[in-house]
């Protein structure tokens, strides 16, 4: 059984079991308890509000908040949002609506500060809200391109990144003062672009900061200013090309656990327009995740030690022309990682048990979000898109891969956002045109 290393407290954030996207920094997407899905009957509320929904996070107990942004990829303008809802009905309490996002349309994201404020990074603005969604502070972030990714930092700063793509110059990073949203420090230019989310944790006296970029993975050390370290670079994407980019991290048991392919032909279409994500005429087809990879190789695994920067990968299905769109996660608890292959089809379970990778079971599912896990109870909840134009929830067990429910959520789309859990046995799910909440009884 590998190291556990759970987060139990959020430095930074507001006292919440689930204050920003994958639930911490670590981004290990893990909730306390269990949700015992087997167990009764479960019961989808679905909302439908013609926007892209994209994560929802907790505030006090019972207080739930939810952003994204208006997918207006032609015509007017596009903007962000902020949202309070009833956990049950789904419907807005309070909402921060029509911010400025400098005209970008991408998933942006949201989290619940230790100073009781929301901040939403969105497109390339950064807003600062009240707990009413009245917006306290407004601030452009200094490059033009859509942000993806917004943490707190061990000391409360905030830090974000722009998203480049291969051949689009060296990502931005920016550390931001919570109170005042000016930068703490000029921002740091990687040597690579960089599409996937920043993951980080706390070290003494600062932070961590993983960020993976189109060849390596890079380590940026934060204590008074960002460092990036040059003696840990390992590289994860192979010379001859026959793999994409990779998307997040998830920090466990002292590695970084990723997957490459992510830069499909709907996220290269999306970046390689300016501002991204807007285009003259309806892309149609052109945004749809289902076209065929950019790519020959098959969708990797890979495994990237924090220390040694070793780098380990493992191919579970073999299908050409691979393709995710969002990263994998790990349950220490369970020596498991779970991993997927979203355009070829296929989840696996992947046994770590003896510190090797060995496919312990696969399951015939098309999973195409960021999963939650409850790992005292081995269950693993994600999307299961269905050619019928569903897009399912389904509760796995991450021991045997057994089937244990399914639950059509109302939605006929899928895409690569977050899922949440809502602590009395529900998970929250968010995509293009509606969210939904999901509740076993």
């Amino acid at each position: 059984m590998v190291q556990l290393d759970r987060e139990q407290s959020h430095p930074g954030y507001w006292s919440s079991p689930w204050p920003v996207e994958c639930g911490g920094n670590r981004r290990q997407k893990a909730r306390a308890g269990r949700l015992d899905a087997g167990r009764g009957t479960a019961r989808a509320t679905f909302r439908e509000n013609g926007r892209w929904n994209v994560m929802v996070v907790e505030r006090d107990p019972g207080e739930w908040y939810a952003t994204g942004t208006l997918p207006a990829f032609t015509g007017p303008a596009p903007y962000g949002w902020v949202e309070r809802f009833d956990p049950e009905t789904l419907e807005p309490l309070a909402i921060a609506d029509e911010l400025p996002c400098g005209d970008h349309v991408w998933c942006g994201a949201l989290l619940a500060h230790a100073n009781g404020s929301l901040y939403c990074v969105n497109g390339s603005f950064l807003h600062r809200l009240s707990p009413d969604c009245e917006v306290i502070a407004e601030q452009r972030l200094p490059v033009d391109r859509s942000h993806n990714g917004l943490l707190a930092l061990s000391d409360g700063t905030l830090i974000t990144k722009d998203l480049r793509l291969e051949g689009q110059g060296g990502t931005t990073v920016s550390r931001i003062d919570p109170e005042t949203l000016a930068l703490v420090e000029e921002p740091l230019i990687l040597p690579e672009a960089s599409m996937g989310r920043i993951a980080a944790e706390p070290t003494d006296g600062g932070d961590q900061v993983y960020i993976p970029g189109t060849e390596h993975m890079w380590r940026v050390e934060v204590r008074d200013r960002m460092q990036l370290d040059d003696h840990w670079k390992p590289r994860y994407r192979d010379a001859r090309g026959d793999h994409g980019l990779a998307w997040d991290s998830c920090l466990s048991g002292g590695n970084a656990w990723l997957m490459d392919c992510g830069d499909i032909e709907s996220v290269r279409a999306i970046h390689e327009t300016v501002p991204n994500g807007r285009f003259d005429a309806p892309p149609g087809r052109q945004l749809s995740w289902r076209l065929p990879a950019p790519w020959s190789g098959a969708q990797r695994l890979i495994r990237v030690d924090c220390e040694t920067g070793e780098v380990e990968s493992l191919t579970p299905f073999g299908t050409p022309r691979g393709g995710i769109i969002a990263p994998p996660v790990a349950i220490p608890e369970r020596d498991r990682v779970v991993c997927w292959d979203s355009l070829g089809g296929g989840m696996a379970g992947i046994d770590t048990s003896d510190g090797g990778l060995e496919v312990a079971w696969t399951l015939e599912v098309r999973p195409t979000m960021q999963p939650v896990v409850f790992p005292e109870s081995g269950e693993l909840v994600i999307n299961d898109f269905r050619d019928v134009g569903s897009d399912d929830l389904v509760v796995v067990d991450v021991d045997t891969g057994a089937l244990i429910d399914r639950v059509a959520t109302g939605s006929r789309i899928a895409n690569g956002m977050f899922l949440t859990p809502g602590g009395e046995r529900d998970v929250f799910y968010c995509s293009v045109l509606g969210m939904a909440r999901v509740h076993w009884s």
